[in-house]
Parts: structure tokens; C-alpha cells; sequence
């Protein structure tokens, strides 16, 4: 007999596995692959008090802060990688609009370390990195310490285990194991931290598929609590092999976004009029979500598995 399906709507997973006060690693995988879709369902079920976690956090993070979701960031950056600011972020940090957040200042490499102990489930991992900075001031997660075997003082970094984490996928099969290339980012170590896991998909495929590559296997189906089939998922970030970059929205978003009464109206265009992500592709238009398209694949070499 074959093992229940996990796959659900991205409303379902969201009512689900991702309550207000949540905290929720997304963009595990910097610039690309960052799980939009799953944001914008964040924003209209009205999540509130969320703490999000993520390296390099793109204008996902800016939207559902400027949305009035978020009540702690915890990275090592936020902005718009394209264009430089998110200014839903800077309007939260510098004047408390639409409400005051606290942003717990990481690097990338110590985020990436507390989520590596949180998947050991170990409650630090030690580091050189960051000593004598000004992050030990404003993150109570880095601590310095002297090494119990010599005279060094490290830092040592406080695990994170975040109440969910949500990846998004090439492909993945109905129970949930879930095939990954390109960027990894945290995702790998993210996954293996939070309590829950959302995979977000662009392909369900047959588990003979999956099973045909365990080396790419990275996030396996028992630690999975949904997926979610939700091709364009990403968009306007990339997924390697699927499609590009769209370079043009993230400029857009900056231009369209400057103001507050501007943000308003972005909001209800791209996410809070639009009821799902088959409704957001298709105001997207084909010829756009064409576009983006590879130019031209470079398919890896088969691997044998013979023994």
C-alpha cells in the first residue's frame, strides 16, 4: 500500500502549519528559489506576530512586513537585491509603520551556523567568526566565550528551531521527499531545524523519480508536514532549470512601492485581489512567464546507481 498523500492547497498548509506568532524560515536559499506564493497566502490569511528568518531576504520579507505581519526579523539582510531598498522595511524600522519590528542583526554565515545546530540538535555551534564586531551587541543569540580546551575565546551561536520551514522545490513526490539543485542556501539545515516543513513544488513527479536520484533527495518526506504543487511558486524569483529571474518586477516593485499609499495599492493588485497563484500567473500574462524561460538547457549526466 502506498503511503497517504501530503499534498494540499497552499491555503491548507498555510491554515494548517503556519499560525500568528509563528517563526518561519523562508528564502532558505538566498536570491533564488524564495517561496512567494506562500508569503502572499501568509498576507491574506492575516497572519500576525511573525518572526522571519532568512539569510539574504529579498522583497518577500519587505512585503509582508509592509503588510503588517511581522513582528521580528531575524537575517542578515532585508532589502530588494535589485534595486537596494525595501521600503516597507525601512518605513517599519525608522518610523514604526505599519508597526514597530525588532531586527535581530545576523551575518550570513552565523545564521546559517544556528540553523546547522538547530539541525543537530545541539544548542550552539562555536565559532572565530563575528569576534570583536558590533553584532555582539545586538544579537543576544551570539555569545563570546572561551574555549574549554585552550585559551581561544570564540563565539558561540545559539540554535534556531523555527516553528516551520517553507522550501520551495524542482520537484517532489505526494509523500513529500523532495529533489533540490542549483542554490541550496540554509534550505538543507532549515529543513532538519523547524518543527514543520512546507515544500513548495513546481513538479509532482512519481516516487520512482525521486528514487532514482537518493543523492539529490536532500529534504526527505518524513520530515515533510505538506506540499504544495504550485508551478510559478517563486516568481519573481528564479528556480534553476524552470525559469529566470524576472529582473524587471523586482524594479517594478521598487518604483511602485516608494510611498505607503503606493505599497497599498501594490498589495491589493498582486496579492490581496488575487485569490491564489494560478490567478497571479495568469495576470502575469503568457508572454511575460514565457519570457523567463531557459534560453537553453544544460541537462547534468546520468548518474548509475547499479551495484
Amino acid at each position: 500500500m502506498s503511503a497517504e498523500s501530503k499534498i494540499v492547497s497552499m491555503h491548507e498548509a498555510i491554515a494548517r502549519h503556519v499560525p500568528s506568532g509563528s517563526m518561519v524560515l523562508m528564502g532558505a536559499q538566498l536570491e533564488p528559489m524564495i517561496p512567494f506564493s506562500a508569503g502572499h497566502e501568509l498576507i491574506r490569511q492575516g497572519r500576525r506576530d511573525l518572526t522571519l528568518v532568512g539569510p539574504i531576504s529579498d522583497i518577500l520579507f519587505d512585503q509582508l512586513i509592509g503588510a503588517g505581519c511581522v513582528e521580528r526579523v531575524m537575517a542578515a539582510w532585508v532589502g530588494n537585491v535589485s534595486e537596494g531598498a525595501g521600503y516597507c522595511f525601512r518605513r517599519a524600522v525608522e518610523t514604526s509603520i505599519p508597526r514597530r519590528i525588532d531586527v535581530v542583526d545576523y551575518s550570513n554565515f552565523t545564521l546559517a551556523l544556528a540553523l546547522h545546530a538547530g539541525a543537530l540538535g545541539v544548542p550552539f555551534m562555536p565559532t572565530y567568526s563575528t569576534l570583536g564586531s558590533e553584532l555582539l551587541k545586538k544579537n543576544g543569540n551570539l555569545r563570546e566565550f572561551s574555549s574549554p580546551v585552550s585559551e581561544e575565546k570564540l563565539i558561540a551561536v545559539r540554535a534556531l528551531r523555527p516553528d516551520a520551514a517553507i522550501i520551495q522545490v524542482q520537484r517532489a513526490d505526494a509523500q513529500g521527499n523532495a529533489h533540490i539543485w542549483g542554490s541550496l542556501g540554509v534550505a538543507v539545515d532549515g529543513a532538519r531545524a523547524a518543527r514543520s516543513v512546507i515544500v513548495v513544488a513546481e513538479e509532482i513527479v512519481a516516487p520512482e523519480v525521486i528514487a532514482s536520484d537518493p543523492n539529490r533527495t536532500l529534504i526527505p518526506g518524513f520530515l515533510v508536514s505538506a506540499v504544495v504543487h504550485e508551478p510559478g511558486g517563486a516568481h519573481p524569483s528564479p528556480v534553476q532549470g524552470y525559469y529566470g529571474r524576472d529582473h524587471k518586477f523586482f524594479a517594478e516593485y521598487h518604483d511602485e512601492t516608494r510611498e505607503l499609499g503606493a505599497f497599498e495599492r501594490w498589495l491589493e493588485k498582486w496579492v490581496l485581489n488575487v485569490p491564489d497563484r494560478q490567478a497571479y500567473v495568469e495576470k502575469l500574462g503568457a508572454a511575460r512567464a514565457t519570457s523567463l524561460l531557459p534560453r537553453e538547457h544544460a541537462y547534468s549526466a546520468p548518474a548509475d546507481f547499479g551495484d
